[in-house]
């Protein structure tokens, strides 16, 4: 049975056109690792109180034996999902057909910036590359599939906010 974006979304239209102060959500993580002492090894509960525990693992390039994904695989992984869901309801609201849809995105960094080996060298992905391969129904217009693409890129929160990085503060307790 396909949902309706529509029918989903149309009361929560209405709920932050009449009371704006609504729209604003908080998403959560936190990291729960199971032994301090381990500097190789933690996991992540992407939202509070889900049950749900990704394993963290620390890049070989880093010394880590990454034997489970890394930091960087999970923002990879977020931007990859919020394109994949972006598009996915935005078909359903144009009413385009996917017959498939795989989004792969990659990250490059140099790690010198994370080791402290070379000062000029950025700490962070000096790159980040999307490529998203959709199939859609037979008959869709290509104009349709263009505008599904920029409405897609537009209201991918992941995306845009890797585009424009918020302010972060950091509190470190002890």
């Amino acid at each position: 049975m396909t949902s309706s974006v529509n029918q989903a979304q149309s009361p929560l239209r209405i709920q932050y056109k009449e009371s704006p102060r609504l729209a604003m959500i908080t998403d959560h993580a936190r990291t729960c690792g199971i032994d301090p002492s381990d500097p190789f090894h933690s996991r992540v509960e992407p939202m509070d109180g889900c049950g749900v525990f990704v394993p963290i693992g620390v890049h070989r390039a880093l010394g880590g034996l990454h034997d489970a994904p890394t930091p960087g695989d999970l923002l990879c992984a977020a931007l990859a999902a919020c394109q994949d869901s972006s598009i996915r309801m935005l078909a359903n609201l144009m009413g385009i057909e996917l017959i498939s849809l795989v989004v792969t995105v990659k990250g490059d960094v140099d790690v010198r910036g994370a080791l402290a080996i070379q000062k000029d060298v950025p700490v962070g992905f000096q790159s980040i590359t999307s490529h998203v391969d959709l199939k859609a129904g037979e008959g869709t217009p290509p104009e349709l599939l263009e505008k599904l693409r920029m409405g897609a890129e537009r209201c991918c929160v992941v995306l845009q906010t890797l585009r424009l990085p918020p302010p972060v503060q950091i509190t470190f307790r002890t």
